[in-house]
Formats: C-alpha cells, structure tokens, sequence
C-alpha cells in the first residue's frame, strides 16, 4: 500500500487511456465515495456528478469537450469514464460567507472535490486528467444539465497508458515562507 506522499508523488494527468480495459464498477464505487467525503465550506457540498460510461453518450459528450481548432483534448475520446463535475446550489451559511468575503467558496470545494476524485483514481491504478475547457452550451445539451447547475470540471479516467513522468514543480523554498511574507 502507497504512502499518501507516495500517491501524490505517483499522480499525474494522464492524457491516453487504454480504449479496451473498462473501468470497474467497484473502482468507480470507491472513486465516487471519496468525492462524496470531500470536505466543503459550510459543508454545502455544492456538487454534482454526472458519470459518462455509455460508449454512444461518451463520444458525444468527448465532442463537447475536444476543441479542434485549437486541436486540444482530443484524448477525450479514448477515456471509458467521463465524470462532469457540476456546480449545485451552495447553501445558505456558505452562499453567504461567499457573499461577506467575497470569496467563491463553491469553486475552492469543487477544487478539493476534483483531487479527492484524481487521488482516489490514482489509488484505484486509474489515470485522470482535470479539465476546464470545454463548450459549456453543448455538455449542457449533450447531457440535459438544467440552468440550476453549471458544469465547471470535467474529469477523465481510465487505464493509462502513459509512463510515469517525472513532476516538474518548484523548489519548496520559492512557494513556502514561515510566519510572513518575504
């Protein structure tokens, strides 16, 4: 069994998946209860999941997401799982703290939600990739998203068929300072 540091060191974003290794329900059980444990301000969890399994809705939905004239995502399409993670209504003690603060609490918990999502997938043997762009227009048709809700995140998931890449990330001293800023 992985560390924690261990699963955050072995995470990363996987952009090609095995197209003919589905995802087991018990993995995808295990995924979502992590989502549903997530922490939020308030506790609001002001989430919703749509889960994309149907190979006829994926691909529709990969469409809605794959930008060809940009020629992004298109990975998309190889992923058996797609998760669309929607913004719900807050409630009333978060809406408000969002307000007094200004601070959108609900973003800030959709963020939390997404690395418990990736995390889990990671433990699962399962690779994720983390999206924000796609036709928000076309998802909420694809997908009957009514306007109470806004799709903020999509998540892919799958069997990766990429190597372990080495993280590139800064060095701890230039993010971490004790007490004030420098």
């Amino acid at each position: 069994m992985k560390t924690f540091l261990e699963l955050v060191k072995s995470r990363q974003s996987d952009r090609a998946y095995d197209i003919n290794r589905a995802v087991e329900a018990e993995k995808l059980d295990y995924i979502l209860e992590a989502a549903r444990l997530a922490p939020s301000a308030c506790n609001a969890q002001p989430w919703k999941f749509i889960v994309v399994t149907d190979p006829l809705l994926r691909q529709e939905t990969a469409g809605t997401i794959a930008d060809k004239t940009l020629g992004i995502n298109h990975f998309v399409f190889q992923a058996p799982v797609i998760i669309v993670v929607l913004e719900d209504s807050a409630n009333f003690t978060s809406a408000v703290g969002s307000t007094v603060k200004q601070k959108h609490f609900p973003h800030m918990d959709l963020g939390v939600v997404a690395a418990h999502i990736t995390l889990a997938a990671a433990d699962q043997g399962l690779g994720s990739c983390i999206m924000g762009w796609f036709n928000e227009k076309k998802i909420r048709s694809v997908l009957d998203i009514p306007s109470s809700k806004r799709p903020v995140l999509v998540i892919t998931m799958g069997y990766s068929t990429q190597a372990l890449r080495e993280k590139k990330r800064k060095k701890t001293e230039d993010i971490v300072q004790f007490n004030k800023d420098r």
